[in-house]
C-alpha cells in the first residue's frame, strides 16, 4: 500500500514491530489507534529508507492511507472481508482479464509483454486491465456495501 516491493514491505513490517517491542512503554488504547500507529511507523521507516538510499517516491500521506484502509477494511482490521470480496470478484472476470491482471500485479510483467502474450497491442492490454480493475472496484464496493446493510 505504501508503494514498495514485498520484501521491503516484510522488512518494514518487522522493523515496525521491533520498534514497538523496543519501546517498552507502548500502550494499546484500541485496535484503530494501534493500527494507525503501526501504519504511520511503517510509513516513516519507508521515508527514512528512501532518504538513505537517495530514492524519491511519491506515496500518499498517512491520513490518506488511513482513509483508504478504513474504506476497504472498515472495522475488520485484517482486511479479510475486502480480500474475500476481491477474490470472489476476481473469479467473475473473464479468463483473459484475470490473466492480464495476474501477469501485471503478481508477475510484474510489462504492458507490452502482456499484450504480446494475449495477442493484443499494449494499448489493448491497458484498456483490458483498466476495464477489469473498474469491474473489480465496482464488484468489491457492491459486496462490501451489501455486508454493511
Amino acid at each position: 500500500m505504501l508503494g514498495c516491493d514485498s520484501s521491503t514491505a516484510d522488512d518494514l513490517t518487522q522493523e515496525t514491530f521491533l520498534r514497538v517491542l523496543r519501546q517498552g512503554n507502548f500502550t494499546q488504547h484500541n485496535d484503530a489507534a494501534t493500527a494507525g500507529y503501526l501504519r504511520r511507523t511503517a510509513y516513516n521507516l519507508l521515508v527514512s529508507r528512501h532518504r538513505k538510499h537517495g530514492r524519491v517516491q511519491t506515496v500518499a500521506e498517512p491520513a490518506v492511507l488511513d482513509e483508504i484502509w478504513n474504506r476497504w477494511a472498515g472495522k475488520d482490521l485484517t482486511g479479510d472481508i475486502a480480500i474475500d470480496a476481491l477474490r470472489n470478484c476476481m473469479e467473475l472476470l473473464t479468463d483473459r482479464a484475470q490473466s492480464a491482471l495476474q501477469m501485471r500485479f503478481r508477475d510484474d510483467i510489462s504492458r507490452v509483454e502482456i499484450g504480446a502474450a494475449l495477442g493484443i497491442s499494449d494499448h489493448g492490454a491497458r484498456n483490458l486491465m483498466q476495464r477489469a480493475k473498474q469491474q473489480l472496484r465496482d464488484c468489491v464496493e457492491e459486496k462490501l456495501h451489501a455486508k454493511n446493510r
